[in-house]
């Protein structure tokens, strides 16, 4: 039975998500008020999920829902920020009720956990098309962004890369997997962990950091594009999980890797002068360092020979 849009609002996003304080007013008119607390700056990202492009559409709704915030809350992560309110606008073909409860239930996995309150939005009848606006707070003048990174400065990464790539081969049926690594690989897919404490952790030492959304050398290349440098990044000290050495040959793991995309580990820079300072603030197991920032304009991969790798993409682009 289809319900109206106002009955939708009511029943699963008006009353179910986290109350916050700051929130002067929040859903049912027609703008919410919050209030900034004092010292910070506003953090602002917004993404769009569309069925069939960001994700397969057979995706289940409650993956559809955490993935939706989880690439939001990613973006906050790479700033250094800290969410507090979202806005979601969800357009739908149909007002399914088993859907739209679990897909709310997706949302809430994470908006729980980070106790971010969803203030306003729109829905809307048409193609499943997802967008979520996050609002964070960062301190004054901490934030994290991709222009100031160095000549010099170690480049690291968060997790194990190249995953959510084998995943969704492997959903496309381009190919087979063990039953367990194909489960693995899928859940990396469709439920990336936002890295928002390490980016809290960075803010005073990283000279930039970014978000793996599109793959490694895409990402990092808004780096060193926006910062006018360039990079090294040396194969083997890319971190590979065990299910992605196990499926297919170093090289193709090595593709994955890099170009992939939906990792949404982060990439982040820092000057050599405050690596040692990285065990004291992160476990071993939370970072990877995987080359250097250097003056040669682009972004070079070589293998421990120091032989160049040869790509067959650079990573996912739009509208290419």
């Amino acid at each position: 039975m289809s319900i109206s849009e106002f009955e939708l609002i009511r029943r699963y996003f008006a009353t179910q998500f986290p109350k916050r304080d700051d929130v002067i007013l929040g859903i049912g008119d027609d703008a919410a008020l919050c209030q900034v607390p004092d010292g910070m700056q506003l953090a602002i990202s917004v993404d769009t999920l569309v069925a069939g492009v960001h994700f397969p559409v057979n995706t289940s709704a409650e993956d559809i829902g955490y993935k939706a915030l989880a690439v939001n809350l990613s973006d906050m992560a790479a700033m250094g920020a800290t969410p507090a309110w979202m806005t979601l606008a969800l357009t739908c073909p149909q007002t399914d009720s088993q859907w739209l409860t679990q897909f709310t239930q997706g949302l809430l996995t994470l908006a729980e956990q980070y106790h971010v309150s969803l203030i306003g939005g729109d829905t809307t009848r048409g193609a499943l098309t997802i967008t979520i606006q996050l609002i964070g707070f960062i301190p004054k003048s901490s934030a994290l962004c991709r222009h100031q990174a160095k000549v010099g400065d170690y480049i690291f990464v968060t997790g194990t890369l190249g995953d959510a790539g084998l995943g969704l081969a492997s959903i496309q049926q381009q190919i087979t997997l063990s039953p367990s690594i194909k489960a693995h690989v899928e859940q990396r897919l469709n439920r990336p962990i936002p890295r928002i404490e390490v980016g809290h952790a960075l803010r005073h030492i990283a000279n930039s950091a970014i978000d793996i959304s599109d793959g490694l050398l895409a990402d990092l290349g808004h780096i060193t594009t926006s910062s006018s440098v360039g990079a090294v990044i040396e194969l083997e000290k890319l971190p590979l999980s065990q299910a992605l050495r196990a499926e297919i040959s170093l090289k193709q793991a090595w593709q994955f890797a890099l170009t992939a995309g939906d990792d949404y580990e982060l990439c982040f820079t820092i000057p050599a002068k405050y690596t040692e300072l990285l065990p004291n603030i992160l476990s071993s197991e939370q970072y990877t360092y995987i080359g250097k920032i250097e003056n040669q304009a682009g972004i070079r991969c070589i293998d421990a020979d120091g032989q160049p790798f040869l790509l067959n993409h650079k990573g996912y682009q739009h509208f290419i």
